[in-house]
């Protein structure tokens, strides 16, 4: 990548400007539905495959919170936005490896997809170098199984286990512990699915009353995860448009 991004076509930032404005209205529509203030939703567009200059426009119309799942892609690309101004609010939300704990919290403001004690003690160790802390959410598996990502709740696992997992991130000085996040499981609606959050989310609450966060929704459900108390939702297609392929 190039430290400085091509300026965005203006028929692509118009592209980029409808989509948002449809995504910010669906929102609001969503929280006005759910009985909730607009104010307690932020949207994170996931801007994976698409160009830098995608995150400077995106920024410049006011987005704050970009997600990024691929930290060979995102390490760069959170580069090449900075040098071209634009300084979001930068998530990883994809799997993430321990040896690339050390790239990540270089640009990283959020990870949200902690789910093992190992992992934790390795953000952390990768984090100390930071000037301030990591904020970390603890990525919850909704169907308990185990053979998926996420951290299991209701289970005492000491390396998978939704407490002990979060625990380790609680007493970690490197880490913030912010909330949950959590993928809608394949096969189930998503009506079920975050009902189910919802009930894992208010038992999380109860014992980590600060960790309010919680990261649900995508371009398909995200007022059905909205109305089940999502804090933050993760846009890609709705905002951005198809995919391109990944080479």
């Amino acid at each position: 990548m190039t430290d400085n991004p091509a300026p965005v076509r203006p028929d692509r930032r118009a592209e980029l400007a409808a989509g948002l404005a449809q995504v910010r209205a669906r929102i609001a529509d969503a929280c006005t539905a759910a009985g909730r203030d607009r104010g307690d939703v932020t949207l994170v567009a996931v801007t994976k495959t698409y160009p830098a200059g995608d995150v400077v426009a995106l920024a410049g119309l006011g987005v704050t919170d970009v997600g990024e799942n691929r930290d060979q892609e995102a390490a760069g690309k959170a580069v090449e936005a900075a040098a071209a101004g634009a300084t979001p609010r930068w998530h990883f939300i994809g799997q993430l490896q321990r040896n690339k704990c050390r790239s990540v919290v270089r640009y990283a403001d959020v990870v949200q997809s902690v789910d093992s004690v190992r992992l934790a003690g390795a953000l952390a160790t990768a984090a100390a170098a930071r000037d301030r802390p990591l904020e970390v959410l603890v990525q919850v598996s909704i169907d308990g199984d185990p053979a998926r990502g996420g951290a299991l709740p209701d289970s005492a696992d000491p390396e998978r286990g939704l407490d002990p997992v979060a625990d380790a991130v609680a007493a970690a000085g490197a880490l913030r512990l912010g909330g949950l996040m959590a993928v809608a499981p394949l096969g189930w609606e998503p009506e079920r699915a975050f009902a189910r959050l919802a009930e894992v989310a208010q038992r999380f609450r109860d014992r980590y009353p600060a960790a309010t966060a919680l990261s649900a929704g995508m371009s398909g459900d995200l007022e059905i995860a909205i109305g089940y108390g999502a804090t933050h939702v993760r846009v890609g297609s709705a905002l951005l448009g198809m995919r391109p392929t990944l080479r």
